[in-house]
């Protein structure tokens, strides 16, 4: 029979340190971290919004650059029209 020796269980002593022990071995190799698809999708989600909010919706310099154009009459002829077409329908699709 084992009695307790001032408050303490000596017994518990050591299995508490043994346990201790093993929890040390198994952690003593190296750390790694799994990320899964879906947040690798989020994170580049989350990105993508921060840019464009970032961005802004007009382009201030792109608008005057065009109205300067559209000032000079021999801008609009045939070339111009046909890639603006071809510019919208790529755009949706077509």
């Amino acid at each position: 029979m084992i009695n307790k020796l001032s408050g303490v269980n000596p017994v518990n002593n050591v299995q508490n340190t043994k346990k201790a022990e093993n929890v040390a071995k198994a952690n003593a190799g190296f750390d790694s971290v799994d990320v899964s698809d879906e947040a690798k999708l989020r994170a580049e989600a989350y990105y993508l919004k921060q840019v464009a909010n970032d961005t802004p919706d007009i382009r201030a310099d792109r608008v005057a650059e065009v109205k300067e154009k559209l000032k000079d009459p021999s801008y609009l002829n045939n070339a111009v029209i046909q890639s603006a077409a071809e510019g919208i329908m790529a755009s949706f699709g077509l």
